[in-house]
């Protein structure tokens, strides 16, 4: 079952009061927007996004109970804007962003999320992907070694990024990509017998940045960002969780940049992190940051 990492930390962050409107930008599992609930009652209004209607169908009928004031959209957090205008909200008090792959996704999706259980390497967000959806499987096998390289260093810090990449074309010349347990197989065989004995899996970070890439996950970031601050109501807050150094390097930057314009400040001058009990009951916490920044009155 997927536990909210960082639950009572982004939510007291946000130091929501009653009529407040929230934006809960990656509903996933619901877990934010549950615990907002749990609190508030009908007295706060939740308008949430994500990009799998399986996720919106099992987030709603869980949290959404006792006349609760929820609206879920099939859709992008970086198309807050055009999500709001269609509820005809001009700004909310907060934002919940969650950039973290949920455990629903990982173990129920069969999307290739997963190097623990042998799937289709898709890896799209979106349970209804079209044919022109970029998928796992299409980057693994038509994407230059060069760039295949350059994804799994700059989107997750592989240090064999170079020498994945090689087996990957090498592999790909024999016979298309389209499993995880090839992929897994591939990655084993580019990296030391040593880095199979590591704290995390081998092909974690492998994995991760192919997701990142399938669904232009930096660029949603950048783009959520520069439209979260126009449509973030004076004193509201917006919580960010991420999970690796590119994402949280890009919110730190962004927190830094709007300051130094004078549009509010940083909550936290350093990243909250998984306490030793969430650690011990939720290993996915070990990653984790939340950084939280206030719009000026």
């Amino acid at each position: 079952m997927h536990k909210a990492v960082l639950l009572d930390e982004t939510i007291n962050g946000l130091d929501l009061k009653p009529n407040n409107v929230v934006f809960d930008g990656t509903l996933g599992a619901g877990g934010h927007s549950e615990e907002i609930f749990k609190r508030f009652g009908s007295k706060i209004k939740i308008i949430a996004t994500d990009r799998d209607s399986e996720a919106i169908n099992r987030a709603t009928t869980k949290i959404c109970k006792d006349g609760c004031d929820f609206q879920a959209f099939l859709s992008d957090y970086r198309k807050i804007d055009s999500v709001l205008e269609k509820v005809g909200v001009k700004n909310v008090n907060g934002i919940i962003l969650d950039l973290g792959l949920s455990s629903d996704q990982l173990d129920l999706s069969g999307r290739g999320f997963t190097f623990k259980n042998n799937e289709p390497l898709l890896m799209t967000f979106s349970n209804t992907a079209g044919e022109d959806q970029i998928t796992a499987k299409m980057i693994l096998n038509s994407w230059g070694e060069e760039t295949l390289a350059d994804i799994f260093y700059g989107y997750s810090d592989e240090k064999y990024s170079r020498r994945i990449a090689r087996k990957i074309i090498e592999a790909r010349e024999k016979k298309p990509i389209e499993m995880t347990d090839e992929l897994v197989a591939i990655i084993k065989s580019a990296v030391p017998v040593s880095y199979e004995k590591g704290k995390i899996h081998f092909a974690t970070k492998t994995f991760q940045a192919i997701r990142m890439a399938v669904n232009d996950e930096v660029e949603a970031l950048k783009e959520g960002l520069r439209k979260s601050i126009d449509l973030l109501a004076p004193s509201g807050r917006i919580a960010i969780i991420s999970f690796h150094s590119t994402e949280d390097r890009i919110v730190k930057d962004t927190f830094r940049e709007w300051k130094e314009k004078g549009l509010g400040k940083p909550i936290n001058k350093k990243p909250i992190t998984a306490s030793e009990n969430e650690l011990r009951e939720n290993p996915r916490s070990r990653s984790a940051k939340l950084r939280i920044f206030k719009k000026n009155d």
